[in-house]
């Protein structure tokens, strides 16, 4: 069964217990708006809430995963004012918005990059936890080369994904770089022809789908996410060791293991919605959010 939910500027369906979000304004290469920061923060509410979605791919319509924010205002582009929301006083940014939203994410995310990807474009995938991109695809983190800084919280995310050297090379210069390039720094993981890369992001997603325990894989992902900011090992090995002792001894533990034992696939019941386990570290709901 595939469910479609209505947006202007994005699309939004579910299907095989995957959920595609499809950035889609390709006259515009998918410019950044007001709009679709809305849109995408709305998708991703309702993929969380969704216990038939296990995982969520995002991906650009035509030529273009995201151009960046939308320019056609000239040169005040940047100056303006957001929609009411600030930071200690200040406008907020509206590519952080997006990308802590995807951060705080219960269920795992690929990122389908089918071309360019620049500013805002690129950012906002740096929260996803697998990029895979085309043989098409180009990156830019463009900000310094506009009068601007990086923004989406990338300054949190891309020296802990790629190192600060390779981060502040791709920022300080903002030159826009090839699939081969952001492969060799480990922007992305996998690089494949453009008519091979949706089928490989749905494989992983439908590998993550068939294969295990949703209230794990949220699990995981938190653990993962906030173990960046682990002050020590010792640290990380308590929130392990809580969630051990909640998800042992649970339905899905023992359905793994009786599954194992029995030779047959899995049928995990417990769900996101309801089980998520009490330890779960903490990563706390936007603060800034309106």
């Amino acid at each position: 069964m595939i469910r479609i939910m209505a947006f202007s500027e994005i699309a939004y369906e579910v299907s095989d217990r995957v959920a595609t979000v499809t950035l889609r304004r390709p006259e515009r290469l998918n410019a950044f708006t007001h709009t679709m920061r809305a849109e995408l923060i709305e998708a991703f509410d309702l993929a969380d809430a969704d216990d038939d979605v296990r995982a969520v791919v995002v991906t650009g319509a035509g030529r273009a995963f995201c151009a960046g924010a939308d320019l056609s205002g000239g040169g005040g582009t940047f100056g303006r004012r957001g929609e009411g929301e600030t930071v200690n006083g200040a406008p907020r940014d509206g590519g952080g918005t997006v990308a802590l939203r995807i951060a705080g994410s219960l269920k795992p995310v690929i990122g389908a990059i089918n071309g360019p990807a620049v500013g805002v474009g690129v950012t906002m995938t740096l929260p996803m936890d697998v990029r895979l991109a085309s043989e098409t695809a180009k990156f830019g983190f463009v900000f310094a080369r506009r009068g601007i800084v990086t923004e989406a919280a990338s300054s949190w995310f891309l020296p802990r994904i790629v190192g600060i050297a390779q981060a502040m090379e791709w920022s300080a210069t903002g030159r826009v770089f090839p699939a081969s390039e952001a492969l060799e720094g480990r922007l992305v993981s996998r690089v494949y022809p453009p008519g091979e890369l949706l089928p490989a992001a749905y494989a992983l997603a439908r590998e993550i789908a068939d294969n295990t325990s949703a209230v794990a894989v949220a699990a995981v992902r938190r653990l993962m996410w906030s173990g960046l900011s682990a002050a020590s090992p010792w640290e990380a090995h308590a929130a392990d060791s809580r969630l051990m002792a909640e998800l042992g001894g649970a339905p899905d533990a023992v359905e793994g293991v009786t599954a194992f034992l029995e030779k047959r696939p899995a049928d995990f019941p417990m769900k996101v919605s309801k089980d998520m386990p009490p330890g779960l570290p903490s990563w706390p709901d936007d603060p800034y959010r309106v």
